[in-house]
């Protein structure tokens, strides 16, 4: 399973099968989610002082097939985008629309359920409820040993709780109606994002890529008449 696709499966009401609550900028943070996976990989990296050239630009360490379909067909995007700042190159990354792409792989291995049909008998909308919740179940159970009782988190699912930690999937994520819990599971979860989870370089790239995933929508919208 992908970072991205834990995220994505966090994100889907198991029941609607749609995004629930007041989930923004998903597309960039599912492209975000590839980047740091990449990151985390050593894969592709952003480039330090160490590097020739700018420092905070985007770099493919390895560009050997990982046996994935979404992070090879990343790669192959990136090889193409290197020197691009961390911003510029999620949405390159979610083109093709990246969402569905997710979804009909955690379908086609029978952890969603595609369900086609019409609203009012006129527009066809998708629906993506769970088939099978283990996995997700599992990854919730992990985000509440670490944000609720203290758990060191491993680098996956702290680079998960990351990309969470300044979004309002978080609280979808983690509500369990007590408002103290909840308060305290956002602190954590920003305490473990800046924390020393990772080596300095790898947390650094990743704090690049989640920053970009956070500033690409503003900076687009800002960029509208």
């Amino acid at each position: 399973m992908l970072i991205a696709e834990d995220l994505l499966l966090l994100v889907y009401d198991d029941e609607a099968g749609k995004p629930a609550g007041m989930i923004s900028n998903l597309e960039y943070s599912l492209s975000g989610a590839l980047l740091v996976e990449l990151a985390l990989r050593e894969r592709v990296d952003v480039t330090t002082e160490a590097d020739e050239g700018e420092p905070g630009r985007m770099v493919v360490r390895d560009g050997a097939p990982t046996g994935s379909a979404p992070l090879d067909d990343a790669l192959e995007r990136l090889a193409g985008l290197e020197g691009c700042k961390p911003k510029d190159v999620l949405g390159p990354l979610a083109k093709g629309d990246l969402t569905t792409r997710l979804l009909d792989g955690l379908a086609e291995r029978g952890i969603l359920r595609k369900e086609q049909g019409r609203v009012l008998g006129l527009f066809p909308t998708t629906r993506w409820p769970a088939e099978d919740s283990r996995h997700e179940d599992e990854v919730r159970a992990q985000l509440r040993r670490v944000l609720h009782e203290g758990v060191e988190p491993d680098e996956r699912t702290a680079a998960l709780i990351a990309l969470l930690a300044n979004t309002t999937a978080l609280k979808h994520v983690l509500d369990s109606g007590d408002k103290d819990a909840a308060r305290t599971a956002q602190r954590r979860a920003k305490e473990i994002a800046e924390g020393n989870w990772a080596g300095d370089a790898l947390r650094k790239a990743v704090e690049e890529i989640v920053t970009a995933t956070l500033l690409v929508p503003t900076v687009l919208a800002a960029g509208n008449p």
